[in-house]
């Protein structure tokens, strides 16, 4: 009896400044344990000398030269909503896709950020009280983390960013998802008190990567039980969170974010579920082995 050929999977990554990226590393070596065909290709857009206004383009090439699918990252994540025949429900109401795969018919926008984000704090804070929570950042990982704490159940969420339309922005975008949750946008002045009222916080800027030193709020103001999250993963230790350890504080790295997002990537990509647990040991061994902090290492 003829047995079918094994399926290939030819992926790619497409974004600015991303050769550094740990995900194909993180998709190849997971793939060859599940016994895929797998291949991961990185497509930087600087290195291309390629504008971002060019991936609808850089979208037609790969799915005619026979990709699987394509991961997206900064700065198209937003570029592509309008280019793909179908959003998927969550894309549609973040406004944004991460993931892009080439069905025989049909394009199909995913967006898997915000699962990452619900996975770690599953796997990574079990228990963790969603009461009321603050985040700062509201750029494209603070979407997908908003999101996220939101559908897990926060109560109250508030929202604070440098640019105070993008989170009055976030804020409204929130608000029509989840009527019936208490969504803010708050300025500097109210970020002290809001921290101190807060059974959670979630830092998601690139503050705390290398070329990005410091923390984005005082500590001192934390609630003694409060968690801390960031989404920076170069370090896996950013300044921020060593500070919230010292002081007993829960934390979660952004190394949870990175490696759920890419689970829920290839488990929508090949229909097979990956061992997340296996990719997580396997993602820190790859940020180990670098030994030290690097740029383009966080989920914005």
């Amino acid at each position: 009896m003829r047995t079918s050929p094994r399926p290939r999977y030819l992926v790619g990554l497409v974004g600015d400044g991303i050769s550094a990226s740990l995900t194909p590393a993180m998709h190849e070596v997971e793939a060859a344990a599940l016994g895929l065909d797998y291949e991961y290709r990185v497509h930087d857009l600087i290195e291309l000398g390629r504008p971002p206004s060019d991936i609808g383009a850089i979208l037609q090439e790969a799915r005619a030269s026979g990709y699987a699918a394509m991961n997206i990252t900064h700065p198209c994540k937003q570029l592509v909503v309008d280019l793909v025949d179908v959003l998927e429900p969550d894309a549609e109401r973040l406004g944004a896709v991460n993931l892009v795969v080439f069905e025989p018919d049909r394009t199909v926008g995913h967006n898997t950020d915000w699962m990452g984000f619900r996975d770690g704090l599953e796997t990574g804070l079990p228990g963790a009280s969603l009461r009321r929570v603050v985040q700062i950042g509201c750029g494209g990982a603070g979407a997908a983390t908003a999101y996220a704490l939101l559908a897990g159940g926060t109560a109250h969420l508030d929202l604070h960013d440098q640019d105070g339309d993008r989170a009055e922005r976030l804020m409204t975008r929130m608000r029509t998802l989840y009527p019936s949750h208490e969504i803010a946008a708050i300025d500097l002045a109210e970020l002290p008190d809001s921290i101190a009222r807060a059974s959670g916080v979630v830092h998601a800027t690139p503050m705390g990567m290398s070329h990005h030193p410091g923390t984005a709020f005082d500590l001192d103001r934390l609630a003694a039980n409060a968690w801390v999250a960031d989404v920076v993963y170069r370090p896996l230790e950013t300044e921020l969170l060593g500070r919230a350890t010292a002081l007993g504080h829960p934390v979660l790295d952004g190394g949870r974010m990175a490696v759920g997002q890419a689970c829920a990537s290839l488990r929508i990509i090949t229909g097979v579920a990956p061992d997340r647990d296996r990719m997580e040991r396997h993602f820190r061994a790859l940020i180990r082995a670098e030994g030290r902090p690097d740029a383009g290492g966080s989920a914005e």
